[in-house]
C-alpha cells in the first residue's frame, strides 16, 4: 500500500507530514516506557523481520497480491509506541534506498502504514484480551483479528486522504469500493501472518511479548495465613542465552526470507497499485526521487542474475534496517536511562 509521489497534492501531503512528525515524537516518548534492556533489541529485530515479510508478496484475487504491513504485529510484540517507530523505520528505508513509496508521501504512507494500523490493531487486540480467557491461544487469536481489521482501516484511511487532495478526477465511492474491497482479502493474509508470529514467540517467550505481559500470574507464597507475591528471582543466565537464540533466530528467519523466499513472492501488483491502474489514479504518479538508486526496485544495480539480484538487495535491506532500528531503539532506552535521576533513584 505504499503511496507514491503524484497520488496525493503538496498541501495534502505537507499536513500528513506534520502529522505524521508529531506521532513519531510522541511515539519516541512512549516508547521509552516500553522499552528495557530486554525488549530494545527485540524492537531492532521486528523492524527487519517486517522489511523482509512486506517483500513476499501473495496472491489474493485474479491479477492482485498483497503484502503484510505490520502494524498490529509490532504493536503486539514491542508496544504501539515502539510499533509505530518500527514501521516508520521501515517505510523510511524502503523510501530511500529502494524507491518504494514517495519520499512526498512519505507522510501519508506513515500515517496509513505505521500509525493507523498500529493504533487500530493495538486497541482491537486489547478490547479482546480483555474479554477472552487469559491464554496463549487467546492471545494468538487476538492478535488475529486485530490484524484483520487493521488493513481495510488502512484501506479506509487512504480513501479519506485521497478524497482530500487526490490529484486525478474519480468519483471517490469508486475507490473506496475497490480499496476495501480488496484490501479485506489481504487483511487475512496479514491475519495470518500476524497470528503465526505472535503464536512463535508466544510459545517459547511470552515474557517478551509486549501483548502477553501479565499473562503469567506472579507466583503465590503462604505467609503467616496471608498470600504474597513471591520475590523475583534474578535472570539466571538461561534467560539471556534464550533471548539471544531467539534474537538470532528471528534474524535468520528474516534474511532467508528476504534473500531466498522473496524470488518466489507474486509479482502481480499490490491493493492499491492494482486499484490506482484499474482507476486510472496511477496517470498522475511522478518519478521517484530514489529511482536512481543502486537499490531500487528491490534489486542491485549492474548485477544481473535476477535472482541474486533481488536476494543480495532482500539481505541489504533487513541488515540495515536492523541496524537503523536498533541505534534508534539503542538510543531511546538510553535516554530513558538518563530520565531517571539520582534523586528519584534515592527516592525508591
Amino acid at each position: 500500500m505504499h503511496v507514491p509521489d503524484g497520488f496525493i497534492n503538496a498541501p495534502t501531503s505537507a499536513v500528513t507530514g506534520v502529522a505524521a512528525a508529531g506521532a513519531i515524537a510522541v511515539s519516541l516518548r512512549g516508547a521509552r516506557r516500553e522499552l528495557d534492556e530486554r525488549t530494545a533489541p527485540l524492537a531492532g529485530l521486528v523492524a527487519a523481520f517486517i522489511f523482509a515479510v512486506q517483500m513476499l508478496n501473495f496472491p489474493v484475487a485474479a491479477g492482485t497480491s498483497g503484502h503484510l504491513l505490520g502494524g498490529a504485529l509490532a504493536a503486539i510484540l514491542v508496544g504501539p509506541y515502539t510499533g509505530v517507530l518500527c514501521v516508520s523505520v521501515v517505510l523510511l528505508m524502503q523510501g530511500i534506498l529502494f524507491a518504494d513509496g514517495g519520499l512526498t508521501a512519505l507522510g501519508v504512507n506513515i500515517t496509513d502504514m505505521a500509525i493507523v494500523t498500529t493504533v487500530v490493531g493495538y486497541a482491537v487486540f486489547r478490547g479482546l484480551v480483555k474479554v477472552l480467557p487469559r491464554s496463549r491461544r487467546s492471545v494468538t487469536v487476538a492478535s488475529f483479528v486485530a490484524a484483520l481489521l487493521s488493513v481495510p482501516a488502512a484501506a479506509v484511511t487512504f480513501t479519506f486522504v485521497y478524497a482530500i487532495g487526490g490529484t486525478t478526477d474519480i468519483a471517490i465511492g469508486k475507490v473506496a469500493t475497490a480499496m476495501i474491497g480488496v484490501h479485506v482479502l489481504i487483511g487475512i493474509g496479514e491475519a495470518a501472518i500476524t497470528a503465526l508470529t505472535v503464536g512463535a514467540v508466544v510459545a517459547v517467550r511470552p515474557d517478551l511479548v509486549h501483548g502477553a505481559r501479565g499473562l503469567q500470574q506472579r507466583l503465590k507464597l503462604r505467609v503467616n495465613g496471608e498470600l504474597v507475591d513471591a520475590p523475583t528471582a534474578a535472570a539466571p543466565a538461561t534467560a539471556r542465552t534464550s533471548r539471544r537464540r531467539l534474537w538470532i533466530s528471528g534474524l535468520v528467519a528474516s534474511l532467508v526470507l528476504a534473500g531466498f523466499v522473496s524470488f518466489y513472492a507474486s509479482a502481480s501488483p499490490d491493493g492499491l497499485e492494482k486499484v490506482a491502474r484499474d482507476k486510472g489514479i496511477d496517470k498522475t504518479a511522478g518519478k521517484h526521487a530514489s529511482s536512481n538508486s543502486p537499490l531500487a526496485g528491490y534489486g542491485v544495480k549492474d548485477v544481473g542474475n535476477a535472482r541474486l539480484s533481488g536476494g543480495l538487495a532482500g539481505v541489504i535491506g533487513v541488515g540495515v534496517t536492523v541496524v537503523a532500528g536498533s541505534g534508534v531503539f539503542w538510543a531511546v532506552r538510553r535516554r530513558r536511562s538518563t530520565d531517571v535521576s539520582p534523586t528519584a533513584v534515592e527516592n525508591v
